[in-house]
């Protein structure tokens, strides 16, 4: 065999054997492939998983708010206990009308003092009037059949001796007598009812006062008793002394009762102060507030105090426990009031009422709401709200007041 034969063989075997080769790295990059594009998935997935998670938490991060927390702290003690108190008028009453009917004239206006049984209105009632000029002339029919009666049962009484006529007939009179006697009994008690409501025609006073409320004008329509589109007519308030309604902390509630001394002031009255003493008291704690109502009955021959106005009650107590006292930034001045924020257990947010004693600028005395023990944020911002999630950076100091 020639060597040329040779070589060319070789190289014909050699290229027979190629193809088989590449078919194998075709087959493995078919293979190779998906799996980085899995693997590239699965890696993504991964990234952004990552990713929402840290997100998710810089999101809470961000809506937990960090404050600081402070302790109220015991003030001085002082036997001076001053608390807002409400001037309500002795006795006052809304003047209805109790008949229907027309208002014909009014006499009085809202300032007008007047006396008990003085006249305010009157009103027009034909209806009433026409019902009493019938209930009378019933009565008058009654008594006539009455008086007839009166004479016929003697007359047959006598007449039944003689056996002129039978006892039937007597025991009828009779009883015609004893029932003409209840009609007349019947139709002087109508007679009396309608005149008494001809008298409620008249609107008068009930007691002495001042007329604080007109709702009423001439030739209005208006209904018996508190119902209806005419209801009240008039008001009156018998201001000569004037009740002053406080709630005291449960804490101060043994201390006031009645007998207790104290004064009071008004902003609009400068410089001057009232005597006042505690009349009465709920004798009973207030659930929700924890506080006991107490009322103070002042003298108020002047007409200078005004029901409805606020004042400042200070008593003079021997206080066994002090007030506590909080920095003036903690109060929120909301339209429920004044509040503070407190940090529960649960590091939320706790918005609590509370009552405002002694303001001394930077710090101020609060008498009812909050404990000694209570974590109040200090300088809270307008944003908070119940239930809000906070992180309590760290104590920081109290103020006390002086």
């Amino acid at each position: 065999m020639k060597v040329d034969d040779v070589i060319n063989k070789d190289v014909e075997s050699s290229e027979k054997e190629q193809p088989p080769r590449r078919s194998g790295k075709r087959l493995l990059w078919f293979l190779l492939i998906p799996a980085v594009l899995v693997t590239s998935a699965f890696i993504g997935t991964k990234a952004r998983q990552k990713t929402s998670q840290q997100l998710n938490a810089t999101t809470k991060s961000l809506e937990v708010q960090t404050v600081n927390v402070i302790h109220p702290q015991r003030g001085k003690a002082s036997s001076d206990l001053t608390l807002p108190g409400m001037i309500q008028a002795f006795s006052q009453s809304p003047i209805y009308a109790r008949v229907d009917g027309y208002v014909r004239t009014w006499y009085v206006d809202i300032g007008t003092h007047v006396a008990k049984g003085q006249l305010l209105a009157e009103i027009d009632a034909p209806e009433v009037d026409q019902q009493l000029n019938q209930a009378r002339a019933m009565l008058k029919q009654a008594e006539t059949s009455l008086a007839l009666a009166k004479v016929t049962a003697p007359r047959y009484q006598e007449l039944i001796k003689t056996n002129s006529v039978s006892q039937q007939e007597v025991d009828q009179n009779n009883q015609n007598l004893a029932a003409q006697t209840a009609n007349v009994q019947a139709a002087s008690a109508a007679v009396s009812r309608l005149e008494q409501m001809q008298g409620f025609e008249k609107i008068v006073a009930p007691f002495n006062g001042v007329i604080t409320l007109r709702k009423t004008d001439f030739g209005d329509l208006v209904n018996a008793g508190n119902a209806g589109v005419g209801r009240e007519l008039f008001r009156i308030s018998q201001n000569n002394i004037v009740r002053v309604f406080v709630t005291v902390p449960e804490e101060f509630s043994k201390q006031v009762k009645p007998g207790t001394r104290a004064s009071m002031d008004l902003t609009e009255l400068p410089n001057r102060h009232f005597a006042a003493a505690v009349t009465r008291t709920t004798d009973a704690i207030d659930a929700t507030s924890r506080t006991l109502t107490v009322e103070l009955d002042v003298p108020n021959p002047s007409g200078e105090l005004l029901p409805g106005a606020y004042a400042n009650v200070h008593f003079q107590l021997p206080l066994n426990a002090t007030p506590l006292v909080l920095p003036s930034s903690t109060i929120l001045f909301q339209a429920d009031g004044p509040q503070v924020g407190l940090v529960n257990n649960q590091n939320q947010v706790e918005l609590r009422k509370v009552t405002l004693g002694h303001d001394f600028g930077d710090a101020i005395q609060i008498v009812a709401g909050v404990g000694p023990t209570d974590a109040v944020i200090a300088n809270p911002p307008d944003s908070l709200t119940n239930g809000m999630g906070v992180a309590v950076q760290s104590p920081s100091g109290n103020k006390k007041g002086s």
